[in-house]
Parts: structure tokens; sequence; C-alpha cells
């Protein structure tokens, strides 16, 4: 886990057409996206390449996973769910998923350019031609020493995609190997069902309980209500796309 200190990162949905800035607390985040060891060590599965990024993981189960570290470590569990409906304990400090805010505070370390270095020296994407997750840490990191951020597989996050329009997709954020450089982006945001699961979209775990309820680190209960109230209802015939 890496140490972030707190501060200030701008936030982007290009659907609505909206920016709006997050004030950070200090947390902490992976170095590397969970692997395949990992999550065969904690969940009790079979890792057939231990160093590449945990893939085809649900939101749900990574949650799970999250859980399970904390159990694990002696923390408390951020979690608690009945089904998908997932409550996060914002004051616990066992192991979660970032929010939105943090995922990309920590991804630009500073930079407020798409990219925090030349894209073939810190990021798998489809320019290099790979037709699978790579081991992590095998491009340079960034500032902050995170490696992975961009490229290689995207990342789940907790927070809610678009809530009127998607109704319960949960963001994942950063691109993957298959993806070119528009996609591969520090403020691209994509997501899906809970439940869902691809090949391209794994996990990297954060930490940090705060003093407050029901929101924390540019997340809020409140404001995903809101957020669904505003946009209205779905238009007759509308499907979603994942």
């Amino acid at each position: 886990m890496a140490r972030i200190a707190g501060g200030t990162v701008g936030l982007h949905d290009a659907r609505r057409k909206v920016r709006w800035s997050v004030e950070l607390e200090p947390f902490e985040i992976g170095v590397f996206p969970v692997t395949q060891e990992q999550l065969a060590e904690l969940l009790g599965e079979t890792a057939t390449h231990p160093r590449r990024p945990a893939t085809d993981v649900s939101w749900l189960r990574a949650i799970r996973f999250c859980n399970a570290a904390s159990e694990w470590e002696g923390l408390e569990p951020a979690y608690t769910y009945d089904g998908e409906d997932v409550t996060w304990h914002v004051d616990s400090d066992g192991f979660r998923l970032p929010t939105e805010a943090e995922w990309e505070f920590a991804c630009r370390a500073g930079s407020t350019r798409p990219h925090y270095g030349p894209l073939e020296e810190i990021a798998w994407t489809s320019a290099d031609g790979v037709a699978h997750p790579q081991n992590v840490g095998g491009k340079h990191p960034n500032l902050n020493g995170l490696f992975d951020t961009l490229g290689n597989v995207w990342e789940w996050c907790w927070d809610l995609l678009d809530p009127a329009r998607y109704d319960e997709y949960r963001v994942f954020r950063g691109g993957g190997f298959a993806d070119d450089a528009w996609s591969v982006r520090a403020s691209v945001r994509r997501g899906g069902a809970p439940r869902m699961h691809h090949d391209d979209v794994g996990f990297r775990v954060a930490r940090g309980g705060f003093e407050t309820t029901d929101a924390a680190q540019g997340w809020s209960a409140a404001a995903d209500l809101e957020r669904a109230e505003i946009d209205g209802p779905l238009p007759s015939g509308w499907t979603p796309r994942g």
C-alpha cells in the first residue's frame, strides 16, 4: 500500500457535461492491482498466472475480497451486504475499493494531462499487441509509486456510474491491454453491473476511515439519489450499454 496525501482533484462526467472538484483526505491505495495469487490465497482459488492482475472479477466479488483481506489482517471490514445491496461503513479502517475521486487523484500523481508519462512506457495497451493482461509492475510507475493504474486492466471503484441511466452500474477506470490511447486516460469513465465480469477488468484496494456516515472522498449517498432524480426517467425503450 502507498500513502497518498490529501489534496484536490477535478472530475468530469462527459455525458452530463459537468465538472466538479473534490477535496480528499489522506488515504492508502495498493501499489499494484490485486493479483491472481492474492485473490487465490484469500478466496481459495487457483492462480494460473500468479503475477498477472486478477480479472473476470465482478464488483461484488471484489467487495468480498476486500472484506476477506480485512478479516485476514484483523481489521474491521468496510462492507456489509445483503445480496447485491452493499453498505460501505465509511468510518471503517478495513480494505475497500477506492472512490472514483481517490482513484483519479492517485493515478494522476500531480499530472493534469491524460497520461502521467509516455504511454508506451507506463501502460500496456493495444499498441503492445498483447493478448492478455501482463504481470504487474512491468512498466514504469507514476510519481506516487503506483504501477499499472493506466492500461493492463480496468479497475473497479466504489462509485455508481450514472444512477439515472445505468441503474446499479459501478465505475471502472484506467483502460486495459486491448484498448487504444483514447480509452487509456486518467479521466475516462466506464462501468458495469455488480455481477458483470470481464477479462480486462480487475481492481486494486484502498484503505482509510473517515468521521462521517454516508459521504466520503467524493462519494455521497445523497448525491447518488439526487443525480438519479435530476436526470429523470429513462427514455422509452432505452437499453443501457455495458
